[in-house]
């Protein structure tokens, strides 16, 4: 028996050695996914920090590649080589290392971002615009370390992109001008994503996102609608949710010259408040209030001020203000004119009467 191994070749060993050493360690790495890593995601369910889940997710996502690159370096070590082969190799593990790693941290800072947007909305507003930011920074810090590892120098690397940059810049000019006017909307919080806008011309909706392109507004219909970043940036527009969600609701009324206005003012606001109180939507504690303001060609027309709690409440509630009023009116003999017109006929003396 020992003759026989006797009789094998020199590499033998390494190849079993090395074989054990990859089989070893991928086993290492499918035995932290599937166990350890369940485990800690059975843990982190009831947990009261969200981003332990995030966490362990990204391990059992990382762990069994890492623990295959580890078993290939292992690997490299049992074997005799020229040395620039082993450093060629070694080299390329370390690059696919640091690139697995790049890329998992900067997915992992996305969702945290996502995850904690609300809390730090007043610092960072959380969009596609400045998740993909955040995405990018880690990568190129990820890809500077490779560099680095690699033993290249940066700073010609750094000159050389600042000419290029120049180049690119002048035949990027209008993904360029979006892109920053995109990064101007963002950090100036004029306009943030989920607020309801109408811009200049006639489009309005909610902000369902700012990315590095153009705005997505959601219009009521449901449809999207792309505004590049550049327009939107130089164009006039009204946000309804600045500086504060609740807006005046104004509803238009006319009623007879023979009504008693006082009691007309009465009815109609005991018919506003009613609304506010039990329309959802609507603000119960405001107080609404009327103002006369023209003498019309057949009526006394008024404004009822109402107040909403966002921008969509206004047409529940103008709906149900409506309808209540028109009934009310009829209880209260309170007449609202049909429009109506007086005709003066003049004949001439030769003309025959009809």
């Amino acid at each position: 028996m020992t003759e026989r191994f006797s009789d094998m070749p020199p590499w033998t060993d390494a190849a079993v050695l090395s074989l054990a050493a990859l089989v070893g360690s991928y086993l290492i790495g499918q035995f932290v996914k599937r166990i350890i890593c369940r485990r800690l995601a059975r843990l982190t369910q009831g947990s009261l920090w969200p981003w332990e889940a995030v966490i362990v997710e990204a391990l059992r996502k990382g762990v069994p590649f890492w623990s295959l690159l580890l078993g290939l370096y292992l690997m490299v070590g049992f074997w005799t080589m020229p040395t620039h082969v082993a450093t060629t190799l070694t080299k390329s593990l370390f690059i696919l290392v640091v690139l697995s790693v790049t890329f998992l941290l900067a997915e992992v800072v996305g969702k945290l971002t996502a995850l904690y947007g609300g809390k730090i909305q007043q610092t960072l507003p959380i969009t596609s615009l400045t998740q993909n930011i955040t995405r990018v920074v880690i990568i190129v810090i990820g890809l500077l370390m490779i560099l680095h590892g690699l033993g290249i120098s940066i700073a010609p690397i750094l000159t050389a992109l600042g000419v290029g940059g120049l180049a690119v810049a002048l035949a990027l000019q209008d993904t360029l001008s979006n892109l920053f006017a995109g990064l101007y909307v963002t950090v100036s919080r004029q306009i943030r994503v989920g607020d309801y806008v109408k811009l200049e011309s006639g489009e309005e909706g909610y902000v369902t996102d700012i990315g590095w392109r153009a705005t997505k507004i959601r219009m009521l219909p449901n449809n999207i609608v792309l505004v590049p970043n550049a327009k939107l940036a130089s164009a006039i527009i009204t946000n309804y949710y600045l500086p504060d969600k609740e807006l005046a609701v104004l509803v238009q009324v006319g009623i007879d010259y023979a009504s008693d206005l006082a009691h007309v003012e009465r009815v109609t606001c005991e018919v506003a408040k009613e609304v506010m109180q039990t329309i959802p939507g609507g603000v119960p504690t405001f107080e609404p209030f009327i103002r006369y303001h023209t003498f019309g060609d057949f009526s006394i027309n008024f404004t009822v001020i109402l107040r909403a709690k966002e921008f969509v409440d206004q047409y529940l509630i103008t709906h149900e203000f409506v309808k209540r009023l028109h009934t009310r009116y009829q209880q209260e003999h309170i007449t609202i004119p049909f429009p109506s017109r007086t005709i003066y006929t003049k004949h001439s003396e030769g003309s025959p009467d009809r």
